[in-house]
């Protein structure tokens, strides 16, 4: 049972020292809500454990032991937060480097220049002569298509035809060959 005498204790108890208390851990955790909430906790544990202390336990020290052991669990918390982010930091920032060294080092143009060349000579190579023909006049010798049409005596809707069946065929054997690559470097990140 509670005596009047307690409540009158811990009243002063708490008085004289809540200011004080949150003021020590307010150095060390540096948040004042924080800091509050660890000197309220240190004295409703005192006051729910006092009649079970000696009687010439130290009250302000048991407290600010509380306090003390409060600030210091939150600190080593934060500390292994840190540094877990800190591993975090270093392996993403390795990744960045690693990912900008790549790029530095990649010139398109030589890796796939060629590839691509054999991608576009295979396709072309592949339609019937008189379409790859056309493709050639018009892409390689930069005929128009009626300079085309009238070359070979077709209509200009033939030649639109014959050069868009090779473009069709391009984009087609192009994409597998994009997705080639996306999937290639999707492995080196």
């Amino acid at each position: 049972m509670t005596h009047p005498t307690d409540i009158l204790n811990f009243n002063k108890l708490y008085n004289d020292y809540y200011q004080q208390f949150v003021y020590f851990a307010l150095g060390y955790v540096r948040d004042e809500t924080k800091a509050q909430d660890f000197v309220s906790d240190a004295f409703a544990a005192y006051w729910e454990c006092k009649d079970t202390l000696l009687t010439d336990t130290n009250a302000p020290g048991y407290v600010l032991t509380i306090v003390k052991n409060k600030c210091l669990n939150y600190l080593q918390h934060r500390k292994i937060k840190l540094k877990a982010i800190e591993d975090l930091t270093d392996h993403a920032q390795w990744v960045l480097n690693t990912k900008i060294n790549t790029l530095e080092a990649c010139n398109p143009d030589k890796i796939f220049s060629h590839e691509i060349q054999q991608i576009i000579e295979d396709t072309i190579n592949k339609q019937p002569q008189r379409t790859a023909q056309i493709f050639r006049m018009s892409r390689f010798e930069q005929l128009s298509h009626r300079e085309i049409a009238d070359k070979l005596k077709l209509s200009t809707k033939s030649i639109e035809y014959h050069i868009s069946k090779v473009l069709s065929e391009l984009r087609i054997q192009l994409k597998e060959f994009i997705i080639t690559i996306l999937i290639l470097f999707s492995f080196i990140y």
